[in-house]
């Protein structure tokens, strides 16, 4: 069976942002609270941030907010 399947931007802006802070400390405003640490990931659905050696997979669609995180 083959499948067709295709990916469609929801916040092609987000996500272009997003890419361009991918390696970078960052902190996102979720609607269950906010993360702070390294945007490992960046995916048209979802980014990975890990904080405190954990990775946490978020839904772009989730974000309120982000922004990059200076170093001390």
């Amino acid at each position: 069976m083959t499948e067709n399947l295709a990916w469609s931007l929801n916040d092609p802006y987000v996500y272009h942002s997003l890419l361009n802070l991918k390696q970078s400390r960052v902190e996102a405003l979720t609607t269950k609270g906010s993360v702070r640490g390294l945007l490992l990931d960046v995916q048209p659905d979802h980014i990975v941030i890990e904080m405190g050696g954990t990775p946490f997979h978020i839904r772009i669609a989730q974000v309120v907010w982000y922004f990059p995180v200076k170093d001390r």
